[in-house]
C-alpha cells in the first residue's frame, strides 16, 4: 500500500509533463524538461553552429596573423648542479 501511492503520483506527474513538454531527458544532471518547439530547437542549434564557425574563423585568422610575422624559437640551455635546464621562447620581430 505504501508503494502504490508514490507510484501513482509519479505516474500522474510524468503523464502530465509529457502532455505539455516537447521533450523530457533524464541524464547525469537529473531530469530535464524542454518546452521549446522543434523549430525553436533547430534555430538554437543553428545559432550554436554559427558561433562555432565564427570562433573557428577567428582562430584561423589569429593563427595566420602569427604565421605572417617573422618569428623564431630560441632555446637557452643552462647548466645547473642538478643538470641542464632548457628554456624555449618564441621571439617575433
Amino acid at each position: 500500500m505504501k508503494l502504490i501511492l508514490p507510484t501513482l503520483v509519479a505516474g500522474l506527474m510524468l503523464g502530465s509533463i509529457g502532455a505539455s513538454a516537447q521533450s523530457v531527458g533524464i541524464g547525469p544532471d537529473g531530469v530535464r524538461i524542454d518546452t521549446r518547439s522543434p523549430s525553436e530547437r533547430a534555430i538554437d542549434r543553428e545559432i550554436r553552429r554559427e558561433e562555432r564557425w565564427r570562433e573557428r574563423d577567428r582562430w584561423e585568422r589569429r593563427r595566420a596573423y602569427r604565421a605572417e610575422r617573422d618569428c623564431r624559437t630560441v632555446t637557452q640551455v643552462r647548466e645547473t648542479p642538478r643538470g641542464e635546464v632548457r628554456r624555449t621562447t618564441r621571439v617575433c620581430d
